[in-house]
């Protein structure tokens, strides 16, 4: 399944919401993401034709297996790639956002040869 980065981004905040609060508003993507309410509007537009998200009625965004297999797969290679930065000295907050940006184009090889490091080493 290929989508475009930023729909990538999307899907992966809509998870890690999910996660902490349960109900997800547009207002809270936007803020986590740092971009506009009618950005925020116009993705879940384009996200919800295109079967990734649901919207009740109360503007709550929910994950449908489509987002939710994307959303994971995105938020486990920020996850590996922002621990595998930190253990080589990269400070916290520049791993995540350097792993924010390589967890886009990285090849499925190269991901998964770090994955099999990282569990040969023990930290992952």
């Amino acid at each position: 399944m290929q989508i475009r980065e930023s729909a990538e981004d999307y899907l992966e905040a809509i998870l890690i919401l999910s996660k902490q609060d349960g109900g997800v508003r547009s207002v809270d993507i936007a803020s986590m993401l740092g971009v506009s309410k009618p950005s925020v509007s116009h993705a879940m537009k384009l996200l919800r034709e295109d079967g990734y998200i649901a919207m009740d009625r109360y503007g709550t965004v929910t994950l449908l297996d489509k987002g939710a297999e994307i959303a994971g797969q995105v938020y486990e290679r920020h996850n590996v790639l922002t621990q595998m930065l930190e253990g080589l000295g990269v400070s916290p907050s520049t791993a995540k956002a350097d792993a924010c940006k390589i967890e886009h184009d990285l090849s499925a090889e190269s991901f998964q040869k770090i994955k099999e490091y990282l569990h040969k080493k023990g930290t992952l």
